[in-house]
């Protein structure tokens, strides 16, 4: 990457708002240019990306719906989530020193704890202005509302989910917690000061630090490198998860730039998980405990969920590492 490649994607990751502009229509056509192998259109399409991260959530839903119209053809199914209209924030030059730094370090990906902990560390970067955006756009998504109206979720616990039967959904988390020595959270809400979010992000990331391994399960998505992309845009589809719009901003620039043989790969398996969870009834306020004595099958006929499809192997990634 030179100096003036990184300007230009700067220029349009923190360009406002014009009322004529149409980005839904923008990722539509650079997502299809980049489908006919315009690799300087991948560029473009990262930087739109992360312009909603850093600069316009309220342009995420149209902008990923428009790209999963042009990478797949048709557009998503669900809904079209009205955001409000809400002046643009964009970073300053630390927040881009940070993000560049990040996104340019080559062992970026090799650990999965220390990108979760520098993504996050970069959205606490952006302007506090910003988090009111992050609110109202995660409002406008189906059943967000009258999930967050409930309190603050209550801790899981392992002794209560050793409780239910082999073979239900609580025994498979169990497992999956104990045997791969992840925490029952992925983090520590209260060091992470949740509370001091305004509604509903206080709700919402405190839900999704309990429940993305609950979600991993119901949902279908392997714990492998590449279903962990895929994850991120599932729970961005269900309520415009504003960290996990950053770390596919992070994931796609980093290819675009650096690994662009693999930008297919990352674009197949982002939007069609961004269209598997528009598709899906919203997850978010299910009372998880009231069902996982259950079967993950028999949860999925419930809620009427069906199982993310993946357009490559889970874990790919992985061995293509081994290889």
């Amino acid at each position: 990457m030179n100096d003036l490649q990184r300007h230009a994607f700067e220029i349009v990751a923190t360009r406002r708002s014009d009322p004529a502009d149409d980005h839904g229509e923008q990722a539509r056509v650079l997502a299809g240019s980049v489908h006919a192998g315009d690799h300087e259109a991948a560029h473009s399409l990262a930087a739109l990306f992360t312009r909603v991260a850093v600069t316009a959530p309220t342009d995420l839903a149209t902008v990923y719906d428009g790209a999963t119209h042009g990478w797949l053809g048709s557009p998503p199914p669900g809904a079209k989530v009205n955001a409000p209209v809400l002046a643009d924030t964009p970073p300053d030059d630390a927040f881009w020193t940070a993000f560049w730094s990040l996104v340019l370090d080559p062992t970026t990906g090799s650990d999965p704890a220390d990108i979760t902990i520098r993504t996050a560390a970069l959205t606490g970067q952006l302007a506090p202005e910003l988090r009111d955006s992050v609110a109202a756009v995660a409002l406008a998504f189906p059943g967000v509302a009258d999930a967050a109206a409930t309190g603050s979720p209550i801790p899981f616990t392992l002794a209560a989910l050793a409780a239910c039967p082999r073979g239900s959904l609580g025994s498979e988390l169990h497992d999956l917690v104990v045997v791969n020595g992840f925490d029952l959270e992925v983090l520590d809400r209260n060091a992470l000061a949740l509370t001091a979010l305004p509604e509903p992000l206080h709700y919402l990331n405190s839900r999704i630090l309990q429940c993305h391994d609950v979600w991993h399960k119901v949902g279908g998505y392997e714990t492998t490198v590449l279903h962990e992309v895929a994850i991120s845009a599932f729970q961005m589809a269900q309520f415009g998860h504003h960290y996990s719009s950053m770390f596919l901003a992070v994931t796609l620039t980093k290819v675009a730039f650096e690994q662009p043989f693999a930008v297919g790969l990352i674009l197949d398996t982002v939007l069609s998980a961004w269209a598997h969870g528009r598709a899906t009834p919203p997850m978010l306020g299910v009372e998880w405990e009231q069902i996982w004595h259950l079967p993950i099958v028999e949860i999925r006929s419930k809620l009427g969920i069906t199982a993310y499809q993946s357009p490559h192997a889970a874990d790919l990634i992985e061995q293509l590492g081994a290889a």
